[in-house]
């Protein structure tokens, strides 16, 4: 099915089988024609009026609405919490052993260049242990508000639970 409009009259929908064609517009004239006769066209065609000068009509693209959007971004904010929660564990016992042995660096005992060198590169992995922790920590406040967008989005159209009264079986 396609449809067309004129310019004239942006109201007045022609609506023909098959797709955009020059038989399709020969079809729509042929309306066109037939409200002129019965009087229904708003619009005088006074200067004449050719079947390419039609409108097609396309139908809408269908936008996500703001609730989809927010469910979207919700299942996201999920998933990145979900990811910084597996860094965090993978790293986590080789990060709090390198940060023990920082101790080290605050005694006056003395060492050596090699636990000074092994120190050093642990410090990439307590760097990276870190900022993932602190990553975690914003993602699940985010987290939070994401998992109360969907909360309702599951919920949406069941009816809230009734609360019971005290002495009610």
């Amino acid at each position: 099915m396609v449809q067309y409009t004129l310019v004239q009259s942006p109201e007045v929908i022609l609506t023909v089988s098959g797709k955009d064609s020059v038989k399709a517009r020969e079809k729509a004239m042929d309306q066109l024609i037939e409200l002129m006769d019965a009087g229904e066209l708003p619009t005088e065609l006074s200067d004449g009026f050719a079947p390419q000068q039609f409108i097609e009509v396309k139908e809408p693209i269908v936008t996500s609405s703001p609730e989809e959007d927010a469910v979207t971004h919700a299942v996201q904010v999920l998933s990145n919490l979900a990811t910084l929660k597996l860094k965090l564990q993978d790293s986590r016992s080789e990060a709090l052993q390198v940060y023990a042995e920082i101790d080290m660096l605050f005694s006056d005992d003395p060492v050596s260049e090699e636990e000074i060198a092994t120190l050093k590169d642990g410090f990439k992995v307590l760097k990276t242990y870190a900022q993932a922790n602190l990553r975690y920590k914003e993602a699940r406040k985010q987290a939070g508000d994401a998992r109360g967008v969907l909360d309702r989005a599951l919920n949406a159209g069941e009816p809230e639970p009734k609360a019971s009264k005290k002495g009610e079986n």
